[in-house]
């Protein structure tokens, strides 16, 4: 009852309900418009001239039939949608804003061509790997830096909180959701006492991911402590071109000495306190060393779009890493994606690691809304005989998004890719690991919106202790979830097969 009320009192709830106002009132207007003027016929035509349209972009196969079948089902309807909410395409402040701040980062960031020579020498396979990273987007190498990983929220919230208390200089934090609870007042104590003591404290939070959970003027409350905030495409009532465009990011440096990245956010469910969907299945990892400088930049590269500072000395936050010895064959590249650009980085980074698979494959992910590459990447490898792994939630927090995830089981069965669902709850990890050598972890699920639509992050390592580690969480984790077989596909109830077969249809606008 308290959750119902806190969502009917929610600004959520008033922009749903304007837009939704809005959204009636112009269908309205077009349905009339339709019926007075007995144009029909010609919005048939021009659903078919948008149809082909869309079939021409340069965008997923799946994504266009979506569009398609909408758009022919529903003229009226499907077109309208399309025409506000279709494709990529992003208000034009927010795109060239972004992309403007992004390119002012890039004299920050700079190739070690030791490091690259040293990596092209002792393994050109992981070089290639790197490369569409380095070359595409401009994101080093690195090899002087150190990862811990952890395979629970719970486990990694104490170092977060020790790392976060040491910090001299500055503490930035970007993150999709901040809710109040144990957790996040706990990392609020510290960034006061910080911000008192000098330290220049930045955060950015997504205004949807947080919109239920943080009062609209937040931003003041955070000033008040001294600590500077700005929020992420502010949620508005009306209808824009975008509001799909979110800041799905995870990202805390403390003095571009220390960085994290991982699927975890500042909510009590990421570290179990509060149980939303049974036990909360998450990961993340601390870096030290030279990577971490990639991370301070991204945020530097948000920081500037969003905030209305005057121009600063981005310079002097790039206070040298302290000496971190790696061992010989240890890399890593920081990444982040983003919607205002050709390059689909985080998609291009999974399609690398499973087609680079030489043994194994495992893949844990909240979401499996697969486009057509990575569905036949995932196919090839497991009949090549890679042992392909997926590892998705049992409980599910999104109902029609876990019926479209399980409609993407049996073909990749068929293939020979083996699928476990993780019964004690929510799996919210996003990692690749393969071989025991390459590795993945950050925000990017495998869905349409991580691929196309979201600003993500991540870090592609070359690393094998920390893909060994990663290797026997989730071997653990396995143990402790349902393999599903093709048996179970074929059982499914012809209702529920008829209806995710809809749902697929219509995947990639989820």
């Amino acid at each position: 009852m308290r959750r119902l009320l806190k969502l009917l009192t929610s600004r959520i709830w008033i922009v749903s309900l304007l837009v939704l106002l809005q959204l009636a009132l112009l269908f309205t207007w077009v349905y009339q418009a339709v019926i007075y003027y007995s144009i029909m016929p010609v919005l048939n035509i021009i659903a078919i001239i948008l149809a082909v349209y869309v079939i021409n972009k340069d965008e997923d196969p799946s994504y266009k039939i979506g569009w398609c079948v909408l758009i022919l089902a529903l003229p009226v309807i499907g077109g309208v949608l399309f025409l506000l909410c279709s494709g990529r395409k992003m208000p034009k402040k927010l795109a060239n804003g972004t992309i403007e701040a992004n390119a002012q980062m890039k004299a920050l960031l700079s190739q070690d061509i030791d490091v690259l020579e040293q990596l092209e020498q002792t393994d050109p396979e992981a070089a290639q790997m790197f490369a569409c990273g380095r070359t595409r987007s401009g994101f080093p190498v690195y090899h002087d830096t150190a990862v811990q990983y952890y395979g629970s929220g719970e486990e990694f919230f104490p170092e977060f909180l020790k790392v976060l208390s040491e910090a001299k200089q500055f503490i930035f934090l970007e993150m999709f959701i901040i809710r109040p609870g144990r957790m996040w007042n706990s990392v609020l104590e510290i960034l006061r006492k910080k911000a008192a003591e000098g330290v220049d404290v930045r955060v950015i939070y997504d205004d949807f991911g947080c919109v239920m959970s943080l009062p609209r003027h937040y931003i003041s409350e955070l000033q008040e402590y001294g600590i500077r905030a700005c929020r992420f495409n502010r949620l508005r009532p009306v209808l824009l071109i975008k509001m799909n465009n979110r800041d799905h990011r995870k990202i805390c440096v403390i003095d571009n000495q220390i960085g994290f990245t991982g699927g975890v956010n500042l909510a009590d469910e990421y570290i179990n306190e509060e149980k939303r969907f049974g036990y909360w299945r998450d990961s993340a990892v601390i870096l030290k060393g030279d990577a971490v400088r990639s991370l301070t930049v991204m945020f530097l590269g948000m920081w500037t779009w969003l905030s209305s500072d005057d121009p600063e000395d981005y310079s002097r936050f790039m206070i040298p890493a302290s000496p971190v010895k790696s061992a010989s064959q240890t890399y890593y590249q920081p990444f982040s994606d983003t919607p205002t650009d050709e390059v689909d980085l985080g998609l291009m980074v999974h399609l690398n690691l499973v087609s680079h698979a030489r043994e194994y494959i495992y893949i844990d992910t909240p979401y499996l809304i697969l486009n057509n590459d990575m569905r036949t990447a995932l196919r090839l490898a497991a009949m090549n005989g890679v042992k392909v792994v997926i590892l998705t939630p049992h409980v599910p927090d999104k109902k029609n998004v876990f019926q479209i995830t399980r409609a993407n089981y049996r073909p990749l069965l068929e293939a020979g890719v083996r699928i476990f669902e993780f019964t004690p709850g929510f799996n919210h990890s996003k990692s690749f690991v393969s071989d025991d050598r390459m590795c993945l972890a950050g925000t990017v699920n495998t869905d349409y919106r991580s691929y196309y639509l979201h600003f993500e992050n991540g870090i592609l390592m070359e690393d094998p202790v920390t893909a060994k580690k990663m290797r026997e969480s989730f071997e653990q984790s396995l143990r402790q979830s349902q393999e599903i077989t093709l048996e179970d596909c074929l059982r499914t109830n012809p209702a529920v097969r008829i209806y995710r077969a809809i749902l697929q249809l219509i995947a990639p606008l989820f």
